[in-house]
């Protein structure tokens, strides 16, 4: 048995988790009847940096396919077809907040977390109904606004980005609006909206768990089966080969499973004499 854990890979990577969470926060909620009428022309403002040319040797240069729409992203609700979220519609442009200076990927758009500057000011609650489709509909999750300020009448022109636990990546930036990231500390919060900023905290694995489904599951699936179908042409040509081995390699099914039961640590308990 082989274990490959890519994470901060796919946390960098163009097109990987910090895209896929920008992709939310610039969608736009729909009805699955219009989700199911296929998706409009990208609504990026500006070009994004555009990937080099495929490279067999390096497939993460090439950039990897992303959905375009959303339901849920939990196999356990997927039966939940009230509302989808067209993701990435909002106009706007999205940086790393640390591009990645490895040689060779200068220019791919790689990096850790990602700033998005939206065209026009989208209203904070619209974001939050954004997050809450496109990360599986969570219960609830914490929120943190200037003292004196009201949900209801804060605009986001801004937002920082990261997956996880983005205290030390947000450390520094001081021009956006709003930082969106799995967990904060206390101080960190604090910090945050006496400078005037929001804060949305997912919970750390919250921020990531849907992407494996949403997005890799796919990605893996046509990776693996690619490969899968070259090293059974390789090892079809040696000689000799046992016979069990040989009906091994007459096999072309490829099966990647998500798990369902690994979540974040953390959930909401409600008192539900509070809901009456």
């Amino acid at each position: 048995m082989q274990v490959y854990s890519p994470h901060t890979a796919v946390d960098c990577a163009p097109g990987g988790l910090g895209d896929w969470l920008a992709d939310i926060v610039t969608g736009e909620p729909t009805t699955e009847e219009e989700a199911e009428e296929g998706p409009e022309e990208p609504q990026d403002e500006q070009p994004q940096p555009q990937p080099k040319a495929p490279n067999e040797d390096d497939p993460f240069l090439s950039p990897p396919k992303r959905p375009s729409y959303m339901l849920q992203h939990h196999p356990s609700q997927l039966s939940i077809r009230d509302k989808a979220l067209h993701l990435n519609n909002s106009k706007h442009t999205r940086v790393p907040i640390h591009a990645c200076k490895v040689s060779g990927y200068e220019k791919t758009g790689a990096g850790m977390g990602r700033i998005v500057r939206f065209s026009s000011p989208q209203p904070l609650l619209s974001i939050i109904d954004r997050i809450g489709l496109g990360l599986g509909n969570p219960r609830g999750f914490p929120i943190a606004i200037p003292q004196g300020k009201e949900a209801s009448d804060i605009n986001i022109s801004s937002v920082a980005i990261c997956a996880g636990s983005g205290g030390s990546l947000f450390s520094g930036l001081h021009d956006v609006d709003l930082l969106f990231t799995g967990e904060l500390s206390h101080h960190e919060a604090l910090a945050a909206i006496e400078s005037g900023k929001c804060v949305i905290t997912l919970f750390h694995s919250n921020t990531e768990r849907g992407f494996l489904h949403s997005v890799l599951k796919t990605q893996l699936e046509e990776t693996v089966a690619q490969e899968w179908e070259k090293l059974r042409a390789e090892e079809k040509k040696k000689q000799g080969l046992d016979e069990d081995y040989y009906e091994a390699l007459e096999d072309d099914h490829v099966e990647i499973q998500v798990s369902e039961v690994d979540r974040d640590p953390y959930g909401i308990m409600i008192n539900k004499t509070e809901l009456q």
